[in-house]
C-alpha cells in the first residue's frame, strides 16, 4: 500500500519556520478553550462546534473515518468532525503554516515528524491526558516517537515494518521450510545458491539501512544518543560493528544488489516480482501485485529471525501520530476525538487493515499474510532517534547510506568514523 511505503520509509519532513505557538491555546468565543458548556449529566456539550482533521491520503483504513466521525457525532449531538485528506508530498511547509495559523484541530503526523513539530510549539503537551486517552496501554516503542523531554505530544496510532518476503516456488525447489534463527537462514540462502531459476539468493541493495537499523536494534545500539546537552553518533561502537557484520553477511548474498544503491533505485518490488530472486526484506508494499509475473500465491512471509529462536531481530517502525494543534480553539473536543478514535473498535479496525495497532493487546486482530509476519517482529522494533533535526540526517547525501556502501567495499572503522562525525555535526546544529 501507499500508505506503508510513506510511513515505513521514514523520512522525516523538514519542519521549518513554524513560530511558536506557544502552549497557551487560543480561547474561543466563550473564552473556555473549546471546551463547551457542561451538561447536568456531566457530559461536554460541543453543540455547534466543529472540529477540522487532518488525515493524509491512504493511511486510515476503509471506512475508519466515516466510523469515528458517526461515534463521535452521535456521542456529542450538534458537533460536527470535518475531515480534510493530505498528501504526504510537500506536507512539511502545509503543517506549518496550519500549526501556525490554528487552522487545523487534529492532524496525522509521521512519527519521525512529531519531534520537530513539538520543537516549535506547534503540538499540544497532553501529558496529563495520556491515562484519558488510553496511553497506560501505548507500546511504549510506539509512544515514544511522540515524547521530547519526557513530555508526550501525540498518540501513537499504528505502525508497519519490514519482514523477509520469499518466494514459494524457489524456496520449495530448494527443499527449505521457515528458518528459526539468523544461522538456519543462511543455511536457507546457501541452498538457494545452487537452486536452478535462482539469480540472487536475497536481493539486498548495500545502502538498505532500515535493515541495518533493525539490526542496530537487535544488538541493543543507537544511530545516535545525547551524551550531555549534545548528540553523538553510534557506528563506532562495538553494537554497530555487530550488527554491520550481519548485515554483510546478509547483502554478500545479493550478487545483482549493488553496493551504492537502496532498495529504492530500482524499486525492489519489480525485481523480486521477476520470479527469480528467491528472497527479500521488505514492507507490505512491496510486495508485487497481481500484473507480476510472481503472483501473490506465490510468495510468503516471516519475520527475519534473531540469533536465537526465541527473538526475531529488530526492525525499524514507520508510521503515524495523532496530535493536537496547539494552537486549536477546541482543545477539549479534540482530546474527546482522540479519545473516541483511538478506542478498542476503532483501533481495531486499523489492525484488521493490515496494519500494527497501537496496543499490544490488539495485535491478535492483525490479518494478512504479510501484516501477521511484521507483527512478530514489532515489539522489538524501534524508532530513530526522537530528535526535531533528525530529518537533517536522513535528508540526501544520508550519512548512513554513504556510510553502508563505504564499510562494506572498504575499512569499517574509518567509515564509521566519518559518518559518526556527521551525523553529530548535523544533529547538533541549531534550528
Amino acid at each position: 500500500m501507499k500508505r506503508q511505503l510513506i510511513a515505513a520509509v521514514g523520512v522525516a519532513a523538514m519542519v521549518v519556520g513554524l513560530a511558536a505557538c506557544g502552549s497557551d491555546a487560543k480561547k474561543d468565543d466563550s473564552g473556555n478553550n473549546g471546551s463547551g458548556n457542561t451538561s447536568a449529566a456531566g457530559k461536554k456539550d460541543y453543540n455547534g462546534k466543529t472540529l477540522k482533521v487532518w488525515l493524509m491520503s491512504g493511511s486510515a483504513p476503509k471506512g475508519w473515518d466515516d466510523a469515528v466521525k458517526t461515534e463521535f457525532e452521535s456521542t456529542y449531538p450538534g458537533s460536527k468532525v470535518e475531515y480534510q485528506t493530505q498528501e504526504w508530498t510537500g506536507i512539511g511547509p502545509k503543517i506549518t503554516a496550519a500549526l501556525s495559523e490554528g487552522s487545523v484541530d487534529v492532524l496525522e503526523i509521521g512519527n519521525t515528524q512529531t519531534a520537530g513539530y513539538a520543537a516549535t510549539g506547534g503540538l499540544l503537551d497532553i501529558t496529563k491526558d495520556k491515562a484519558a486517552l488510553g496511553g497506560a496501554d501505548w507500546a511504549a516503542n510506539q509512544s515514544e516517537s511522540a515524547i521530547l523531554d519526557g513530555k508526550q505530544y501525540a498518540a501513537p496510532w499504528f505502525v508497519t515494518n519490514r519482514a523477509v518476503t520469499y518466494n514459494k516456488d524457489l524456496w520449495a525447489a530448494a527443499g527449505l521450510s521457515i528458518p528459526k534463527t539468523l544461522d538456519e537462514f543462511y543455511t536457507a540462502l546457501e541452498k538457494l545458491k545452487t537452486t536452478a531459476g535462482v539469480t540472487d539468493p536475497l536481493y539486498m541493495p548495500g545502502q538498505e539501512w532500515y535493515v541495518y537499523f533493525g539490526l542496530l536494534t537487535s544488538e541493543g545500539g543507537k544511530l545516535a544518543k545525547k551524551d550531555g546537552d549534545k548528540w553523538v553518533g553510534g557506528l563506532s561502537t562495538p553494537e554497530a560493528q555487530k550488527a554491520f557484520d550481519v548485515y554483510k553477511k546478509l547483502q554478500s548474498y545479493s550478487t545483482t544488489g549493488l553496493k551504492d544503491k537502496d532498495e529504492a533505485k530500482p524499486q525492489q518490488k519489480d525485481i523480486f516480482g521477476a520470479g527469480n530472486i528467491g528472497t527479500i526484506i521488505g514492507l507490505g508494499w512491496e510486495v508485487p501485485d497481481e500484473k507480476a509475473p510472481l503472483t501473490k500465491d506465490k510468495i510468503g512471509h516471516f519475520a527475519l529471525p534473531g540469533k536465537t529462536a526465541d527473538k526475531p531481530s529488530g526492525v525499524f517502525l514507520g508510521g503515524s501520530n495523532i496530535a493536537i494543534s496547539a494552537a486549536s480553539k477546541n482543545t477539549d473536543m479534540a482530546k474527546d476525538f482522540l479519545k473516541i478514535a483511538l478506542n478498542d473498535k476503532n483501533e481495531g479496525a486499523v489492525a484488521a487493515s493490515g496494519l500494527i495497532p497501537n496496543k499490544t493487546s490488539l495485535n491478535d486482530k492483525v490479518v494478512g499474510d504479510f501484516a501477521t509476519a511484521a507483527k512478530v517482529a514489532s515489539g522489538v522494533g524501534g524508532i530513530t532517534p526522537t530528535t526535531p533535526n533528525w530529518s537533517a540526517v536522513e535528508n540526501d547525501p544520508n550519512p548512513i547510506k554513504e556510510f553502508l556502501t563505504a564499510a562494506l567495499t572498504g575499512d569499517y572503522n574509518a567509515a564509521a568514523k566519518k559518518a559518526d562525525e556527521e551525523i553529530a555535526k548535523r544533529l547538533n546544529a541549531k534550528q
